[in-house]
């Protein structure tokens, strides 16, 4: 069968491109055509919807963001780095932050005082890490090189530079009050002055800014917390049915003796003279009795006329304990009225070491003494017969360690005071040596 297309196109060639072109192939190029560039089509034309002007507007708006987008990601890298880069402080510098200063004046003054290079980088470090409400008034140390960040982080910590404060034991609530008021790191007033052997003599830490009644009050917790603790842990046989019986007695042995040993065997004895109704007949009790809680001034020489003051306070003159204490007893004093030594001790001199000499009896007593007269025989007599004789009360003793005894003196010897008819020893009249009690029979 013949091939139509041969028949109609006449040639081979001419059937070959039919057949091509019915395939949708071009006809082949020469290789001359071939080397030839082929021409590019037109672009198509642009939709109407595309050149709308709100799509060109959104089309700037979205370049602007990205443009946007990568600077700011450029500056909060950058900044980041300043931020926590090593400041130029070259040495440790305290700042000091007034209470209700604002973050533009707490950056305004670390770049005067060096500790930051620029104000407005910190206050966006801060605002960036939400800090703009944490920092803290006070005193700060910044150390060398701080980082901003470590500025901030120093200020917003509110751990200022440290002070403290030590309040000796056996100071009355007045003399505490006093060294409150002369600091000057510490702010405010006070209000009611709290009452006689409320605070606790110790080693308190503040901050700038701390206000003298934050410390009182924790003065007075402290104090609270020690008193229920010790209360807790106390003899059962004392002749104390108080905490605050407890508190009086203890501020007597603070004021009687500076020796840590020596106060449990200094509280024994004023134990044992309660248990046998004896009077106390404590020195500092009569001070407190003439000049409150002011204390002894300076240079006053107490004299045996002190003794007869009439006040609650005043031992020689009272039975059992005064109506309040006398000072402020700290944590030593108030454990050894706890758990006082277990002796029967009811008299107590100088022995001229700066401690004391313990007797059962009158008798020995009057043997300490005499010892501790050989001790002072080169002190000078005072002009007043001296309150504290060592042949005197219970706790007679020139060098007590509460700081109001007189000098010692050159003293008369000792006479062993009348009894009464009551049975308590009577006081001596127109004698220097003040009378001693001795416990009834």
């Amino acid at each position: 069968m013949s091939d139509i297309r041969r028949d109609q196109l006449g040639n081979d060639s001419e059937v070959l491109s039919s057949r091509l072109t019915s395939a949708g192939r071009l006809a082949p190029k020469s290789p001359s055509e071939a080397l030839q560039p082929e021409p590019v089509p037109p672009p198509p034309l642009r939709s109407r919807a595309v050149r709308h002007p709100l799509v060109v507007f959104l089309n700037f708006v979205l370049t602007v963001i990205i443009v946007m987008g990568v600077a700011g990601g450029a500056g909060l890298f950058f900044g980041k780095m300043q931020f926590e880069r090593p400041g130029n402080l070259e040495q440790a510098r305290p700042i000091a932050i007034e209470k209700g200063t604002n973050l533009g004046a707490i950056a305004d003054q670390l770049q005067k005082d060096g500790a930051i290079s620029s104000k407005w980088l910190f206050i966006a470090g801060v605002w960036m890490n939400r800090q703009q409400n944490a920092l803290k008034a006070g005193e700060y140390l910044i150390p060398a090189h701080a980082s901003m960040r470590e500025v901030m982080e120093v200020i917003a910590s509110g751990t200022g530079i440290p002070y403290k404060i030590t309040i000796p034991e056996g100071l009355t609530t007045q003399q505490i009050i006093d060294r409150i008021k002369a600091s000057e790191i510490l702010v405010g007033d006070l209000g009611e002055p709290p009452p006689e052997g409320s605070l606790l003599p110790d080693t308190y830490n503040f901050t700038r800014g701390d206000t003298r009644d934050n410390l009182i009050n924790r003065m007075r917790r402290d104090r609270d917390r020690l008193l229920t603790d010790v209360w807790s842990r106390r003899s059962p046989d004392l002749p104390l049915t108080s905490m605050d019986q407890l508190v009086i007695l203890a501020s007597i042995v603070e004021k009687e003796t500076g020796i840590a040993d020596e106060r449990p065997r200094i509280a024994a004895v004023f134990i044992n003279r309660l248990r046998l109704n004896m009077r106390l007949q404590s020195d500092p009790t009569v001070i407190y009795a003439k000049f409150g809680g002011a204390g002894k001034p300076e240079g006053y020489v107490p004299s045996k006329d002190d003794t007869q003051i009439e006040s609650a306070y005043n031992t020689y003159t009272v039975d059992g304990l005064p109506p309040g204490p006398i000072a402020n007893p700290g944590r030593a004093s108030l454990e050894a009225v706890a758990n006082p030594a277990r002796t029967r001790d009811l008299f107590f001199v100088a022995d001229g070491t700066g401690g004391h000499a313990f007797a059962e009896n009158y008798e020995d007593h009057l043997r300490n003494v005499a010892r501790w007269r050989k001790v002072s025989d080169g002190a000078v007599t005072p002009a007043v017969a001296p309150l504290d004789d060592p042949a005197g009360g219970a706790g007679a003793d020139p060098a007590s360690g509460s700081g109001d005894a007189g000098p010692a003196p050159t003293l008369k010897a000792a006479q062993k005071p009348p009894r009464s008819s009551a049975g308590a020893p009577a006081p001596a009249p127109l004698q220097p040596p003040m009378p001693i009690q001795k416990p009834a029979q």
